[in-house]
């Protein structure tokens, strides 16, 4: 992991462990300035350092993923395009602790699945359960059933709306982490933190 990732990743990684920087300083035997520095993305730490801060922080920060980083990110992206979040939540928690890129994008690629369900299942409620409801309420009478082809007409067109998008976000932001561009999943809440 190089610069700029590698401090964010380190002061990320502090920050669970509640440590200040004075603290982490201390236990890897260097000075606050220099945890300061590699922090900021301002130096690379040397060998020792590195592999100081990967074992007190309990994340192997030496690792290069410039190869398979890409790989894994687009496969990462790509599972969007499926509606089996258990897909995506594989790779993130198999992947996260080698890459911050992987972590931090396998957060946004969850977080969108996680919407899309909830979405489905609203659409479910609305458009499955409502004519369900109406035709027990109204009974089968003239206006019941013109509810119902009412209902039964409409949710193929929001579903084919839905999977379009999901499918159009997934491959883009798949080019997007290729070209190494900032990713975005319009309409995801961040349930994912």
């Amino acid at each position: 992991m190089n610069q700029p990732d590698l401090g964010l990743k380190v002061t990320e990684l502090r920050g669970q462990k509640n440590m200040t920087q004075e603290k982490l300083a201390e236990y890897c035997e260097v000075s606050t300035r220099t945890i300061q520095r590699i922090e900021s993305g301002d130096v690379e730490p040397r060998p020792f350092t590195r592999n100081s801060l990967s074992n007190i922080l309990a994340f192997d920060l030496g690792k290069e993923n410039t190869g398979n980083e890409s790989l894994w990110l687009a496969l990462l992206h790509l599972s969007s395009v499926f509606p089996i979040i258990f897909v995506a939540l594989l790779l993130w928690s198999w992947k996260k602790d080698q890459s911050y890129k992987i972590d931090q994008q396998g957060r946004d690629v969850l977080n969108f699945q996680l919407t899309m369900a909830f979405v489905l299942f609203a659409f479910v409620l609305v458009f499955l359960l409502l004519p369900a409801g109406v035709f027990i309420v109204l009974g089968m009478d003239t206006r019941a059933n013109m509810l119902g082809n009412i209902f039964t007409l409409l949710p193929p067109l929001p579903l084919v709306l839905l999977k379009v998008f999901i499918v159009y976000q997934g491959i883009v932001n798949a080019f997007r982490s290729a070209a190494d561009r900032p990713i975005r999943y319009a309409l995801s809440i961040p349930f994912v933190k």
